[in-house]
């Protein structure tokens, strides 16, 4: 999925030399994994490594500007990736298998394997919360907490409703077209995002709308969800849903959050996350 509200506009990452007040830069680097060049942004010194995992047509940097510019660069590391298709993880074209969500979290967990974390926590936004749920059940030994928001674990014909009207991008508010259009030219950004209403409406035609429902009593890790209230994309019986079904977990709603409140709140995001994976 992807922002309705315009993101905040990150401060530009330095790639060399200090970044402010952090005494870190952000590396920005591509790496070869399951056959493809991925790219991903690094920074911070710290012994828990983090993985964000962006939302529908996202990217690190269009994605995560305050949480790469800010999360506590001494306590973590922090790697926000590029999945296969998308931002600068080009070629390959985005394309949306039957499989896709399990592709990612399969790319997400070798790409840090590649990077040699042994052992490291999720934070994924929207379409990659449900890649991280999926990392997070399949891959137990490897992910040490998780933090998923704007996320969901089925497709219901009122979501399906929800994913075609923002099928037109023309239609999209300039603000939040301008700069996936810079990003990936007019023609990419259109065609991906028509592929995309496609191919995760698809899931509506399974038993209950099933994405990883299934999944979710797998997953061990302690588990944080949070959910804006207001969020235009995701309704709120989604995050309940998830709540419910993972053992221990913690739901946290943000009475004025849209879908991207990480972006439109991100100090008290920021601060809630860093407590929890602390």
């Amino acid at each position: 999925l992807l922002q309705l509200q315009p993101p905040a506009r990150a401060a530009p990452l330095t790639l060399r030399g200090p970044a402010a007040c952090y005494g870190t830069s952000v590396t920005s680097a591509k790496i070869q994994v399951n056959g493809v060049h991925l790219h991903y942004q690094q920074t911070g010194e710290g012994s828990h490594a983090v993985l964000l995992l962006p939302g529908m047509l996202g990217s690190g940097q269009t994605d995560f500007g305050p949480q790469l510019k800010s999360m506590n660069k001494q306590l973590f590391t922090v790697v926000a990736w590029d999945p296969r298709g998308y931002g600068k993880s080009i070629p390959p074209s985005r394309d949306f298998p039957p499989d896709f969500f399990e592709r990612d979290a399969k790319d997400a967990v070798d790409l840090m394997q590649a990077l040699k974390f042994k052992k490291f926590s999720l934070l994924g936004w929207s379409d990659g919360g449900i890649t991280a749920l999926i990392a997070a059940a399949k891959y137990p030994n490897l992910i040490h907490k998780l933090v998923v928001w704007g996320a969901n674990a089925s497709v219901t014909e009122e979501d399906v409703r929800i994913y075609n009207g923002i099928r037109d991008v023309s239609k999209w508010s300039e603000k939040v077209k301008k700069p996936l259009e810079e990003l990936y030219g007019h023609k990419y950004f259109a065609a991906t995002c028509e592929a995309w209403v496609d191919g995760i409406s698809r899931f509506a035609d399974n038993s209950d709308g099933n994405i990883c429902q299934q999944l979710l009593p797998d997953i061990k890790c302690p588990t944080f969800i949070i959910h804006g209230e207001k969020d235009p994309l995701v309704p709120q019986a989604h995050a309940e849903y998830i709540h419910k079904h993972i053992k221990g977990s913690r739901l946290l709603l943000m009475p004025e959050g849209k879908h991207n409140l990480h972006l439109r709140f991100a100090e008290d995001f920021n601060r809630e996350v860093e407590k929890f994976l602390r």
